[in-house]
């Protein structure tokens, strides 16, 4: 339902609302009535809707009264804004009205209404009253035009009277577009200035999304409803997003439920999204505005719509303060009085003043503490707690008495249009400065202008405005100081009659038509119409409204038979309208069209005379309409018709009709083109008219002719004439083209061929010449002058032929001697006639070829080349270490060359020099085949350099240099023992396997190795031990178990020694248990029992495998294998059968070779079993950890990874941590720690001497703790021997040592 607003001073001097503002805040507001109607024709969509000046056919109104008054509320800056506080609304049922649609209503009328007294007045609180006034009697159109007229006009000096605003509604159908909020409303103010009618109206965009947008409806309280929206999806890649608002905010997807369903489908084969919104059973409160909007991407639309729900019939009904303040969900005026809910009852009921409530809650609202407002709202039913604060915090603030001000101005005041009207205040100080202001912008006297007079009364200050207009319709105010006081005024505007209405009117076309028709009125404004849509009358238009006084008129210059129709001219006060039919003139032939023949390409021209001379008319050739192009020119000059084309075709002839618009008649002619023939050669596109075409393909020239008739195509070469009926070579002839056909070409048709057209309007010729290309003779064979280890250089000449066309480059293929395939060598032409291959196998044999490339293809390959031979000298010798030096001796020793080649490897060459020569000296006389070589005869504590040379049949290779000079001088190197990783732990066997291990050491001069196991001397018939320089190797042919201990090795160079120590188990088969026996028979089970064996075969025993078998057959079956524990239950035994067991026991080599058996057999009895359950202790496994392998203390080489190994066990599981030196070991990069299966491993990554130490590993559990500890020794680093090896230079050689020293003597 619209509501009016209030009426702001915008900056622009125009005011949004024409409600009278409010007084002081002492008196209470006027009654504002707003008389609603329909007229008798909708509004045009998207268009504004104008009534000033215009009065629509009245149509009998169902009228409904609303009053509603309330205190103002002060402002900061010590003005009152108006606010909506009296309405009074009589309206059809269900007027929609549009937001954006501007409207001008005629003036308002004033009603007499008692005052109250003052003192009531100050005490006054807001009061709701609904009245319903009974429906008027059926009149006719005049008296319904009486009924709309404004009640009579009490004084405007009343400062107390009501004042009712009287507003013409366009009809309710007015289309959905031209719908808007359900809170917007009829602009109530002086509307428009003039300047602004002639202003066009900006039409919202279009929709680029929704296809059909949700249509605005209304129900019945408890009704159904539902609205639709759809999308169509043909260019969306996915399905777009859209949401439900009721109001401006409210998302409604989170309100779905009993009464709110959304639902969405999509039609596979229209494309096209259908969303739904479905209302059930429908509440007052659903009523409002809501809003569809639907997003995909970047684009955007929306859609609003209305829902108005209507109640029940019911006798008139109570309206207190609690029902007001009903929050409205969703709207943006929540807190505020909701109006929709006070105006839906619109049926006709006689006016009745509504009862106080009981209640005044008001009143205990002022009087009670804040902390209680949530109670009184919860006792009395005031769901919108928050607006009713907002109000009870407005009628709480004081009045400000005028201190400026004796007297204000009325709250409103109303005068006719052309009268004259008196605003006067009274002040409090007569020395104050007074300024007057319309619409916020102040008014300031001329001395010229007799509109505005100010006038000085004692305290009295006077404004008379003379000769009011509609414009002069605005808010008022006037300030004296700091202060101001406002005030409305209403023009009142008598509806403008018809005098004289319009006359019909029947003519022809190109015509003058003038409408005129004369009001009551001199300048009123009225609205042209035709067949109910309003004439354009811009600055383009064909239309002309003209008004002189009281007459206006539409004027016609030049009628068309579009222009028929019903024309109306509507006035405020009434409407006439009159036919207007435009026939066409006779239509007269003055000159007909004329047969023309036109050679090709000449202009054609027809032309005819008609009339009238205004008519349009359309020409077409055979049937087609003809549309004006760049070649076609169609004229129409008053009678004369022109069709002209600059350049006629054969196309352009034909049968040629003029048919004038309008009229059945036609003009005709015929067109005839001729032209003479003509051999298009332009189409082949080839310069100098030569074809180029490889031999053995098939050539098609096809030759556009033209020629008016047909002409005949002759085809020659030489004197030779081409037939259509030749095998391989033939002409043929159609309308348009000939077409000269070779099925295969061959190098003898190449030549020149002669084309001859000839027809009875002339003769052409024209020439072809077809060239036949072939690809090129191969090369001569190439040549290979140069030959290296992986390469080779060949040249070769040009093939004799080239085809017909130039030699583009070549290909090369190679292959070797005894293949058969060949290999492409370059995937790019060689541009010359010399190649160099490479990436060829050393001895090899190698063939070579060459490919001659033109545009037309690949030649045929050339003869192969003559067979050759890659050959290279070998690489480098490799790794030149120093193996040994003395005083006079330094032993080298290096590897063979990575690529040796084809050639071979015939021996190497060593020499060397002093340092600070350059005089190299051969060591060796002859070649060594040997990798190792030592120089003698050199000069004590001298420095030398060496390298060595590879030699083979193609000559020495790239010399190998010691980096570093060579100090000749012997050194002793500390014995070390390398002891290899697997024999860092014990070291298993099985008896009769071979032992033989292998365990490098270091030392110089050679050390001398001793062994012993446990303590004692190694007997040498059993154990073969063999040393060398650099390791020692013991050797056990058949193992025994007697050879199982610790074997400690002793390396000793004089005065220093290593020992190390190695483990050595021998294991065999384990035998079998000791005793078994049946602990008990019962049902089908069997207890058995038994002891561990005697011989474990010098390994822990890992389980036990256990069979059965019957007593009748023997045949035995295994039960379990792998069993760990020496008791188990055999269950699922046969009743009536006597069982024998038996048990085999197991270690890491396997079962024993024979197992124990029952003495006594199991009977399982048939009959008469008595089943004894025996009674279990459930065993408790938790315990707290115990170490069952401890660390041990380890030795480590510097640079090796190193690995600490023990095993807990313990439940609950415990947690583990590694401890160096008593402090645990966190997130360090250098360790990693395993623990699986109660085995806890921490793996020292390449350790130096610093990570020596005291290792401990911990366990914890929460019944306790455990720990173990060893000792890491990290003997580390490099020798002085090693460093020389490596080639380090000597100072930075002693820095390492002196280093290490100083290391050794802080530990």
């Amino acid at each position: 339902m619209p509501e009016p607003t209030k009426k702001d001073e915008t900056a622009n001097a125009q005011p949004e609302e024409s409600i009278a503002p409010e007084s002081n805040g002492v008196l209470p507001l006027p009654e504002i009535s707003l008389q609603i109607s329909p007229p008798p024709e909708a509004v045009a969509e998207a268009e504004p809707v104008e009534t000033e000046g215009k009065e629509p056919d009245p149509v009998e109104p169902v009228p409904v009264e609303v009053v509603v008054a309330k205190e103002p509320e002060p402002v900061e800056n010590g003005s009152t804004d108006p606010e909506p506080v009296a309405v009074g609304v009589k309206e059809q049922v269900e007027p929609e009205v549009k937001e954006e649609a501007p409207c001008s209503p005629p003036p308002p009328a004033l009603s007499q209404s008692a005052p109250p007294r003052p003192a009531e007045m100050e005490k006054a609180e807001p009061v709701i009253v609904v009245t319903t006034p009974p429906p008027p009697p059926p009149a006719d159109k005049d008296d319904d035009a009486a009924a709309s007229t404004p009640s009579p006009t009490p004084p405007a000096e009343d400062a107390y009277s009501l004042k009712k605003l009287s507003i013409e509604l366009p009809h309710d159908s007015v289309p959905l577009s031209a719908m808007g909020r359900k809170d917007s409303v009829w602009s109530l103010g002086e509307g428009q200035l003039p300047e602004d009618l002639d202003k066009p109206i900006d039409t919202p965009p279009l929709s680029t999304l929704l296809i059909e947008k949700p249509q605005g409806g209304s129900i019945t309280v408890g009704g159904d409803i539902t609205f639709v929206a759809k999308v169509e999806a043909k260019d969306l890649l996915r399905k777009p997003t859209i949401k439900w608002f009721k109001g401006k905010w409210m998302d409604l997807a989170s309100k779905t439920g009993k009464h709110l369903q959304l639902k969405e489908t999509f039609d596979r084969f229209t494309k096209i999204h259908t969303f739904e919104m479905h209302i059930i059973k429908a509440k007052d409160n659903y009523a409002g505005n809501y809003r569809c909007e639907v997003t995909y991407k970047d684009k955007f639309d929306s859609c609003a719509f209305d829902l108005e729900v209507k109640e029940v019939e019911q006798g008139s009904q109570n309206v207190d303060i609690r029902s007001a303040f009903k929050r409205s969900e969703g709207q943006e005026d929540a807190g505020e009085l909701d109006f929709s809910g006070l105006l839906k009852h619109r049926m006709n009921r006689e006016p009745k003043q509504e009862e106080a409530p009981d209640v005044d809650v008001w009143e205990i609202l002022k009087s009670a503490r804040p902390d209680e407002y949530e109670k009184i709202a919860f006792n009395y039913g005031i769901t919108d707690l928050r607006g009713l604060l907002k109000r009870l915090k407005k009628t709480k603030k004081e009045e400000k008495k005028s201190e400026a001000f004796a007297k204000k101005l009325d709250p409103a005041y109303q005068v006719d249009k052309g009268g004259k009207i008196r605003f006067v205040v009274e002040l409090a100080d007569p020395t104050v400065e007074l300024k007057w202001y319309k619409n916020g912008q102040e008014i300031r006297p001329t001395p010229n202008q007799r509109k505005y007079i100010f006038e000085h009364k004692g305290t009295q200050r006077i404004m008379i405005i003379n000769n009011c207009v509609l414009n002069d319709d605005a808010a008022y105010s006037v300030s004296a100081g700091d202060e101001k006081c406002t005030t409305e005024l209403f023009v009142k505007e008598l509806p403008v009659k018809i005098v004289k209405d319009i006359e019909a009117v029947k003519t022809t076309v190109n015509e003058r038509i003038e409408l005129e028709c004369e009001v009551s009125e001199e300048g009123a404004q009225v609205k042209w119409m035709k067949n109910g849509v309003e004439v354009p009358t811009g600055v383009r238009s064909r239309y002309r409204v003209k008004s002189e006084g009281t007459k206006h008129w539409l004027i016609i210059d030049d009628a068309s038979k579009d222009d028929t129709g019903t024309y109306s001219l509507m006035a405020t006060g009434g409407t006439t309208e009159a036919r207007v039919q435009v026939d066409l003139k006779p239509l007269k032939i003055l000159q007909d069209l004329q047969n023309v023949t036109v050679m090709l390409g000449q202009p054609l021209k027809l032309h005819c005379e008609i009339n009238p001379g205004n008519v349009p008319g359309r020409w077409y050739r055979n049937g087609q309409l003809i549309q004006p192009n760049d070649r076609i020119n169609i004229l129409h000059r008053a009678k004369n018709h022109r069709l002209e084309i600059e350049s006629s075709s054969i196309h352009d002839s034909g049968d040629y009709t003029f048919v004038p618009e309008g009229y059945t008649q036609s003009l005709c002619a015929k067109v005839h083109i001729i032209d003479p023939p003509k051999v298009h050669l332009d189409s082949l596109n080839v310069p100098d008219n030569t074809v180029v075409i490889v031999a053995g393909t098939k050539l098609r020239l096809e030759i556009p002719i033209s020629g008016e008739p047909a002409p005949r195509v002759v085809w020659m070469k030489g004197e030779r004439v081409i037939l259509d009926s030749g095998n391989r070579v033939r002409a043929e002839t159609f309308a348009d083209q000939t077409c000269f056909t070779i099925e295969v070409t061959e190098r003898e048709d190449t030549g020149n061929y002669k084309i001859v057209l000839q027809n009875e309007a002339g003769e052409d010729t024209g020439s072809v010449r077809v060239k036949v290309v072939d690809i090129p003779d191969p090369p001569e064979a190439p040549l290979v002058p140069a030959v290296g280890g992986d390469w080779c250089s060949m040249t070769w000449d040009p093939p004799h032929y080239d085809g017909g066309s130039p030699i583009l480059g070549y290909f090369i293929e190679r292959k070797k001697k005894q293949s058969s395939r060949w290999m492409r060598l370059n995937f790019d032409l060689n541009k010359e006639a010399t190649f160099e291959p490479k990436k060829m196998i050393e001895g090899v044999p190698y063939e070579v070829r060459v490919f001659a490339v033109n545009a037309i293809g690949v030649s045929k390959p050339s003869e192969p080349s003559k067979a050759f031979v890659p050959l290279a000298v070998t690489s480098e010798p490799t790794m030149l270490v120093v193996d040994d030096v003395t005083d006079t001796t330094v032993t080298m020793k290096w590897r063979p060359p990575e690529t040796i080649g084809a050639a071979g490897l015939d021996g190497y060459l060593v020499e060397y020099c002093v340092e600070g020569t350059d005089d190299w000296i051969g060591a060796n006389k002859g070649l060594t085949e040997k990798t190792k070589y030592t120089i003698t005869g050199l000069p004590p504590e001298s420095k030398i350099l060496v390298r060595v040379r590879a030699i083979n049949a193609a000559g020495a290779s790239t010399p190998r240099t010691l980096q570093h000079s060579i100090l000749v001088k012997e050194v002793i190197e500390p014995p070390k023992i390398r002891i290899p990783r697997h024999l860092k732990q014990t070291y298993i066997r099985r008896v009769g396997e071979a032992v033989n291990l292998v365990v490098p050491f270091m030392g110089k001069p050679r050390p001398k190795v001793s062994w012993l196991k446990e303590g004692n001397a190694i007997d040498p018939t059993h154990v073969s031990i063999r040393n060398t320089e650099c390791d020692s190797i013991i050797f056990i042919r058949k193992a025994d178990r007697n050879h199982s201990g610790k074997y400690e090795m002793n390396v000793k160079v004089e005065n220093h020694e290593d020992t190390a120590i190695i483990d050595i188990q021998i294991v065999d088969l384990p035998g079998p248990p000791q005793y078994v026996k049946i602990e008990e028979v019962w049902g089908e089970n069997v207890a058995l029992d038994w002891t561990p064996p005697k011989d474990n075969g010098n390994a822990p025993i890992t389980g036990y495998t256990i069979q059965k078998a019957d007593k009748k057959t023997m045949e035995w079956y295994t039960c379990v294998e792998h069993y760990h524990r020496t008791c188990i239950t055999i269950s699922e035994l046969v009743v009536g059968n006597e069982y024998y067991f038996r048990i085999y026991s197991e270690n890491m080599c396997g079962l024993s070779e024979c197992a124990t058996q029952t003495k006594d057999s199991a009977l399982i009895v048939k009959e008469g079993m008595n089943l004894k359950n025996p009674e279990y202790i459930d065993h408790d496994f938790k315990e707290p950890p115990k170490f069952t392998q401890p660390l041990i203390n380890t030795f480590a080489i510097a640079g090796y990874n190193a690995t600490l190994n023990c095993s807990v066990r313990a439940n609950p599981r415990p947690k583990v941590i590694w401890m160096k030196n008593k402090i645990a070991i966190i997130d360090d990069p250098r360790y990693r720690m395993f623990s699986n299966q109660g085995v806890c491993s921490l793996e020292i990554r390449k350790p130096n001497p610093y990570d020596g130490g005291t290792y401990s590993c911990k366990a914890i559990n929460d019944l306790g703790d455990a720990q173990v500890e060893c000792k890491l020794e990290v003997k580390g680093g490099f020798t002085f021997y090693e460093l020389m090896q490596r080639g380090v230079p000597l100072h930075l050689i002693d820095k390492y040592m002196n280093e290490a020293k100083n290391v050794e003597a802080e530990k």
